[in-house]
């Protein structure tokens, strides 16, 4: 059975796998919260996964285990670089997902300079 956007959204972890120009994929495991239609992912600005969306939109989604082993099959879907001013919210789903692990990642990231140095990204199915 293939798996669906929302089976891929229940995951821990979660492999996205963003493409280079020639069309390498570059696969990397991410936390990620639900928000309604949407998964909601906090990142570096300078990531090269963000560099790589800027250039393209299309990214693969699978379940995965915490060292980006995949667990299901990959889904197509559209990654959006998000406004600086949707931080806080991506932040606050985060926490709200990953409990006091989610939490404290969030506190280290925002004392590193996570609010100035960070943009969310947003995941939806293709299509």
């Amino acid at each position: 059975m293939a798996a669906t956007f929302a089976d891929i959204a229940k995951s821990q972890h979660i492999l996205l796998t963003t493409f280079t120009k020639d069309g390498r994929p570059k696969p990397t495991p991410i936390w990620a919260a639900a928000d309604g239609d949407r998964l909601l992912v906090i990142t570096e600005e300078k990531s090269w996964k963000v560099k790589r969306i800027r250039n393209s939109p299309r990214v693969t989604l699978a379940a995965c285990d915490l060292r980006g082993r995949p667990k299901s099959e990959a889904i197509e879907a559209i990654a959006t670089i998000l406004d600086k001013s949707h931080n806080a919210a991506v932040y606050s789903a985060i926490g709200k997902r990953y409990g006091l692990l989610g939490w404290t990642f969030n506190l280290f990231s925002k004392l590193r300079g996570g609010m100035q140095n960070n943009v969310g990204l947003e995941l939806r199915p293709a299509g």
